[in-house]
């Protein structure tokens, strides 16, 4: 008999960093805010490959906004986690950082959760492990989850002004 495996948070945890370049960003030398959702989005997935262990793909990202700018030449750093399962989706969230590299300084410029599913090979919806919160932090973040996705299936119908 194989007994499934525990899935902690820890181990969907992920980062990935990237130098803010020319080509990234607008005419006044500010990372471009989609460059920076594309960030989130492909950090996000990573965290939720690492727990699915299958492909990902994006069903919902809530509201982002951008606390500060982003400049030319400064390190982007993001860092995930898959918050909670439920069923067939799960929610990820992901913390945005930027590194002036000459001074150190390091600043909060956004967060998001955004919502995946795993697909089989046909493109079919799969079943995910549980995961299970082992810190006091992670706990907090699995409550909210829970909280955060009664309230995105509450207002899914709604009609939109």
């Amino acid at each position: 008999m194989q007994t499934e495996s525990i899935h902690t948070v820890r181990e969907s945890r992920s980062e990935y960093s990237e130098i803010c370049l020319p080509n990234d960003a607008n005419m006044l030398g500010n990372m471009l805010g989609g460059h920076v959702m594309h960030l989130v989005d492909l950090c996000g997935a990573i965290a939720g490959m690492r727990h699915a262990r299958s492909a990902v793909v994006t069903v919902a990202i809530d509201q982002m906004t951008f606390l500060h700018p982003i400049h030319i030449g400064e390190l982007v750093m993001l860092k995930s986690q898959v918050n909670r399962v439920f069923r067939t989706s799960m929610e990820v969230g992901v913390k945005v950082l930027v590194e002036n590299l000459y001074t150190g300084e390091i600043r909060h410029t956004s967060s998001a959760y955004l919502t995946f599913v795993a697909l089989d090979s046909a493109g079919h919806r799969l079943v995910l492990p549980p995961i299970y919160p082992d810190t006091e932090e992670d706990r907090r973040r699995y409550e909210e989850a829970a909280t955060r996705r009664a309230h995105r299936l509450a207002n899914k119908n709604k009609p939109r002004e």
